[in-house]
């Protein structure tokens, strides 16, 4: 693969490459629509010298596979052959189509038809039709400006431009909040679970983004000696059966950018809430809590249904955003959704956008989201067009 050709050759092109050559690079990749304005600038304006430029140029190309990877090695052996003849490249065969990884697609593209027509009917599956299209609903919080001015996280309105765009595409309106407390984002959760358009639409979306710890999402007014919590479990107690029958048998499809853990980096932006690193964390309070959350999975073991979850971390890690593209889990749920949401179904969507953490931009850091509280009965698809 050609990805793991820049990846051999990494030290030594960063030593040897010359800056007009990248700059060179930079140019061919965007014109073949491998890099879009923001990447290229971002590598020749976040960098301060040669070596940095390289190292952001040759990690991002690496990231966006084996096609982007094969077209950087050719314009390499192009532009100089000596240089290219030195690092020992080679492309090797093209890769096989089945094992290809895809184009990602910056516009949602459209069921057909005919898959509607063949889904429409199936008991395996949510029903959808038009008029709940229309009725769509989804609350999107992005916390992004702290009371500890240390803690504003860069990069957080992307996600929400992002987010925002997918979710109306997907024919969701999106109340909106922005820079809430904990008792703020409850109050947020209160109201949408009485939103009048839940009794018609056949799903919701909740998005919210913020620093975190494991098992709560932070308020903006978080400090050590005060903290500002809102415990993660109340998105299922609100929007749950016994609180929220407007929902009952829909599809409610959680999506958190949070960290759940204290481990940061240095190169990216982590989502801290402690020390100079920024991740989504602060100290989890122990066996206590760790009752507590058993004692809520008793209560609502008959009671809570029709969830699924995508938590941008496994327990006790960070999540890494970048401070001009945003995090890295709302990139690749964007891409995912708007290439794969035609013909596949929300638990297909969540695997994949976990599987592109396989190879994460990044040689030192790892982040790997999960899957949670998973009570969905059949398939939900979202039909993007329709």
């Amino acid at each position: 693969m050609a990805d793991k050709e820049l990846a051999r050759v990494r030290g030594r092109f960063v030593e040897k490459v010359s800056k007009p050559l990248l700059k060179q690079l930079l140019d061919d990749l965007l014109e073949d629509g491998l890099l879009n304005d923001g990447e290229t600038d971002s590598v020749l304006e976040d960098c301060s010298n040669k070596a940095d430029m390289a190292r952001m140029l040759i990690d991002m190309v690496k990231r966006k596979g084996d096609r982007a990877s094969r077209k950087m090695i050719a314009h390499l052996e192009s532009r100089d052959p000596t240089l290219y003849s030195e690092l020992g490249l080679s492309c090797g065969p093209p890769a096989q189509p089945a094992a290809a990884e895809p184009s990602w697609s910056s516009k949602l593209i459209t069921t057909t038809d005919s898959f509607w027509r063949e889904k429409l009917n199936d008991k395996n599956i949510y029903p959808v039709t038009p008029p709940s299209i229309r009725n769509r609903v989804a609350l999107l919080i992005t916390n992004r400006h702290f009371l500890d001015r240390k803690l504003n996280r860069e990069g957080a309105e992307r996600d929400e431009e992002n987010m925002e765009k997918l979710l109306t595409s997907l024919n969701y309106e999106v109340v909106k909040h922005r820079d809430l407390t904990a008792k703020g984002m409850d109050d947020a959760l209160l109201e949408f679970s009485r939103h009048p358009k839940l009794k018609e639409t056949d799903s919701v979306f909740v998005v919210i983004m913020s620093h975190g710890k494991l098992g709560a999402v932070l308020g903006v007014n978080f400090k050590e000696e005060e903290p500002d919590e809102f415990p993660v479990d109340n998105i299922y107690k609100h929007l749950g059966t016994e609180k929220c029958r407007a929902l009952l048998n829909k599809p409610k499809i959680i999506i958190i950018q949070a960290c759940r853990g204290e481990k940061g980096g240095s190169v990216l932006v982590s989502d801290s809430a402690k020390g100079d690193v920024v991740c989504d964390d602060a100290s989890w309070s122990g066996p206590a809590r760790e009752v507590n959350i058993v004692d809520d999975a008793l209560l609502y073991a008959h009671k809570e249904k029709d969830f699924i979850s995508l938590l941008s971390s496994t327990p006790d890690t960070v999540s890494y955003r970048e401070t001009k593209q945003g995090s890295f889990l709302i990139q690749y749920i964007a891409e995912v959704f708007n290439t794969c949401s035609h013909e596949d179904d929300i638990d297909e969507l969540f695997r994949k956008v976990m599987q592109r953490f396989e190879e994460f931009p990044s040689e030192t850091k790892r982040q790997m989201p999960t899957k949670d509280r998973c009570t969905l009965t059949k398939r939900f698809y979202l039909f993007p067009g329709h």
